[in-house]
């Protein structure tokens, strides 16, 4: 009954999002290509929703943002060197996570919290929601900077 509810919530924000290109008794101020791309993002979007329905993770990571790295080689270098003092310990990656990393979530030792697929920027979401648990992974590029992610545990598989 709860997936049903989501799925129609989920196509009445699609519809919506395509009769926002439509102003109100107007010609539509969009191009017929700009609408197929939109419908297939829509599209994209709700089948990723479909397939990861019930899914949760915890994750935590440590981010070398652009502004602490003279180039992005040396951000991926500190971090495969951090990966391989900490090696998979989570206590290890908590205290790396609280002297390296530049996200304000270093002050819980990285910890991201609980999330769902979607809830974050795509690169990231790739790796928590298809690789081991327990295991430090990376360096992963993101628009954010370089990060080391350590899953702590992911739901509904």
């Amino acid at each position: 009954m709860y997936m049903m509810k989501s799925l129609l919530i989920a196509c009445m924000v699609c519809i919506t999002q395509i009769h926002a290109f439509v102003p109100t008794g107007g010609k539509p101020n969009f191009a017929r290509s700009q609408i197929k791309t939109e419908r297939h993002n829509i599209l994209d979007v709700m089948g990723s929703m479909m397939k990861n329905f019930g899914k949760k993770a915890r994750a935590s990571h440590i981010l070398v943002g652009p502004k602490n790295w003279d180039s992005q080689e040396e951000a991926k270098d500190r971090l495969l060197r951090l990966k391989e003092e900490v090696g998979n310990d989570p206590t290890k990656f908590a205290e790396a996570a609280a002297s390296n990393s530049s996200c304000p979530s270093k002050a819980k030792g990285g910890d991201l919290g609980e999330f769902g697929p979607g809830q974050m920027v795509k690169n990231f979401d790739k790796v928590v929601f298809n690789e081991d648990v327990g295991v430090v992974h990376g360096p992963i590029s993101t628009q954010f900077g370089e990060h080391l992610i350590l899953i702590t545990e992911r739901t509904g598989e």
